[in-house]
């Protein structure tokens, strides 16, 4: 027996590296898009990535044999052949499924580290075992055997190891895959050479020792196969991933709709090819209440069936958009305005009619806002701007409805936008709101007992804003809760300084806001507000509205209740002016109902009176204190008094007025019983957006 000794062509050698690094490139940049997908496309990714790196290993293993020469002749058995690229792809995607979950650990990275790590190492020696040489015969060194199964684990684990790094924050860092890849290239060439070197080959036939006859021909027909199949899956895959990118990053995911990255390129199409159209903005009016409801299952269902009856009035020259929750935008190519409207009109019917979703009947309606192309603007931003602002102008006068942009709109719209941002600016820097007190007038001892606080605001370039006109986008926006954080403190600490300066105990009531309620930190804000100003809980009142109550009455009741422990107070402000405040007066937990001031106005009608007369007895057999707001005149008073209603406040008895001022009144009216009126006369508005005189 001859023992045979072979050579390595280094050339082959370091293509076999290169084989194994860039097939495990390929596979990572797959398997990293795993975690991400679900369903069947998680399973696709799955298996395109063992695939490439099944193959990438078991090329790497024959190009190695390509460059072994031992100068003899070489067959390969088929069914083993084949067997080894089955074990190779076949531990891959197990490898690959264990070490892919949302959860891992390094207990499953060491069970996916030893998966790949013996599939290399099968693939190896499965591989070697179909090789057969004439009159010779290999035996295997036990050491070096050991050492290459231990090599493929121990470096598969690394390379897995790295891989759950990219999910972890390194994903698209070219440098860390690549040093993955190479940590995999080396586990299986690493193995390869490694158990190569556990192989010696004896030869029993010495004669045959000098043939040339190479079989290779096998060898580099099935490699070839092998790579191509690993560059065709990578491609394949590539492109099915770029088609997909490009449907997320264009079509809506609910509704398959083009989206606003679609419109973006449309509206260029539009713009270059037309010389007139419209633009139409639609939003659904009752989506976030459904939402709230009925829950955003419902609400998504919704956006569907609503998008199917937009896109059915889709053809070449109308284009449907969603680009946003319930937001929908149309490219009306070619329409004038009275084709615009007529559009606009078909849209309101159909969503007017009824949705049946879930063995729920839900009637909703839309409000549309319409731009013409080129009157109302040349560009994409300036068509979008308008139409939007023309949708919420159609909100605004009530919804179900569409309107046409006007340059009005446009002025309101910029004017708002600078409000919103003057707004954030002052609530972060201060020194632009005042509060402002309105007494309270006892008719019953003839002196103020309280105030209501009302917020200013001073802009530094507009001068005085009203409130009117500031209250609304600070509720919208939020700003709300930092600016009644601010009015809060500052009533109770002038509160406490009118006491302080001997002028007298009084209460001082602020208005509270959805928002307020919604945020949760009313109780905490109170409690604050009271310890640093040390005023006494019971002269604090907050005053709520019915659209408070009904936005979330339990919620409201509950923040009420843990208010009324420490011992605030609350009221129910422009009482009678909605619906449902009479049937649920005795469960919210107020002291006070303030009439509203529609009443007062209005006190002439008999009805009216009659309405004034029903409240005060309504709240007196609650044990509730009645308040009357804007009272300005003496009969009005006499009206009030005669029907048991004594506290009163209007500009009969003092307009709202800053805290010196309140000084200067305190002294002429707080400690005499003088039944004057307090000069002047307007309206102002509150914190909740109310007037107040």
């Amino acid at each position: 027996m001859v023992m045979l000794h072979g050579t390595y062509n280094i050339g082959i050698v370091l293509l076999s590296f290169l084989i194994a690094t860039l097939s495990s490139f390929s596979a990572l940049n797959m398997i990293g898009r795993v975690w991400r997908s679900r369903g069947r496309s998680r399973w696709g990714w799955i298996t395109s990535g063992a695939i490439v790196m099944g193959s990438g290993i078991w090329s790497t293993h024959f190009v190695g044999m390509l460059a072994y020469h031992l100068q003899m002749p070489l067959t390969f058995d088929v069914e083993s052949t084949a067997l080894s690229m089955v074990v190779s792809i076949l531990s891959s995607f197990i490898a690959f499924y264990i070490t892919q979950r949302e959860q891992i650990g390094l207990g499953r990275i060491a069970i996916g580290g030893l998966i790949m790590g013996a599939g290399i190492a099968a693939m190896h020696y499965i591989g070697m075992a179909a090789v057969s040489i004439p009159g010779v015969t290999m035996n295997y060194d036990p050491f070096y055997w050991i050492l290459s199964i231990l090599v493929a684990i121990i470096v598969s684990y690394a390379a897995l190891f790295m891989m759950s790094r990219f999910r972890s924050g390194f994903e698209g860092l070219f440098v860390s895959k690549l040093a993955a890849a190479i940590l995999m290239g080396l586990a299986v060439c690493g193995m390869h050479y490694t158990g190569m070197a556990s192989v010696s080959f004896w030869c029993s036939v010495p004669s045959a020792i000098d043939a040339t006859t190479d079989n290779n021909i096998f060898l580099l027909g099935v490699v070839t196969l092998s790579i191509a199949t690993l560059l065709l899956v990578s491609w394949g895959a590539m492109f099915i991933d770029r088609a997909f990118l490009e449907r997320m990053a264009y079509k809506d995911q609910l509704t398959g709709l083009p989206n606003r990255y679609e419109l973006s390129r449309r509206f260029e199409t539009f713009l270059s090819r037309s010389s007139r159209g419209a633009i139409l903005f639609v939003d659904i009016d009752q989506f976030k209440s459904i939402n709230d409801t009925l829950g955003h299952d419902v609400g998504d269902l919704l956006v569907l069936d609503a998008s199917r009856r937009f896109e059915a009035l889709a053809n070449k020259q109308l284009m449907v958009f969603r680009i946003g929750g319930d937001e929908f935008l149309l490219i009306a190519e070619g329409a004038n305005q009275a084709q615009a409207e007529n559009l606009a009109q078909r849209i309101l019917s159909r969503i007017h009619q009824p949705f049946y979703i879930e063995s729920n009947e839900l009637f909703v309606s839309c409000s549309i806002g319409i731009a013409l192309y080129p009157e109302h603007g040349s560009d994409r931003s300036s068509l979008m701007r308008s139409s939007d602002a023309a949708m919420y102008e159609a909100k605004a006068a009530g919804k179900n409805r569409y309107e046409l942009f006007n340059p009005e709109l446009q002025e309101r719209l910029i004017r708002r936008m600078q409000l919103e941002n003057d707004l954030r600016k002052a609530i972060e820097y201060g020194g632009q709101f005042i509060v402002h007190y309105q007494p309270k007038w006892d008719t019953r001892i003839g002196r103020p007992v309280g105030f209501e606080a009302l917020v200013r605001w001073d802009h530094p370039e507009l001068g005085i804003v009203a409130p009117s006109e500031f209250i609304p986008i600070a509720e919208e926006t939020g700003i709300i809760v930092g600016l009644s954080r601010f009015v809060l403190r500052q009533a109770c600490r002038d509160c406490m300084r009118w006491e302080q300066s001997g002028l007298g105990t009084y209460t001082v009531s602020v208005n509270t806001s959805v928002r307020l309620f919604d945020s949760q930190i009313l109780f905490e804000m109170v409690k604050e507000c009271l310890q640093e100003s040390k005023l006494p809980s019971d002269r604090l009142e907050l005053e709520i509205t019915e659209s408070i109550v009904i936005h979330d009455m339990n919620e409201v009741i509950r923040q009420l209740n843990q208010l009324r422990e420490i011992g605030v107070k609350a009221s129910m402000d422009d009482f009678g002016a909605g619906y449902s405040s009479l049937g649920s007066l005795d469960l919210i937990p107020i002291d006070t109902v303030k009439i509203d001031r529609l009443f007062i106005s209005q006190s002439h009608i008999p009805a009216r009176r009659a309405i004034i007369r029903t409240i005060v007895t309504l709240a007196q057999q609650l044990n509730l204190e009645v308040v009357a707001e804007g009272v300005e005149e003496e009969e009005q008073v006499t009206l009030l008094t005669e029907a048991g209603c004594s506290i009163i406040q209007g500009y009969y008895f003092g307009k709202p007025m800053g805290a010196p001022q309140v000084i200067a009144y305190l002294k002429e009216y707080g400690s005499e019983a003088k039944l004057e009126t307090a000069a002047g006369a307007g309206i102002d508005s509150d914190i909740g957006g109310k007037s107040s005189n």
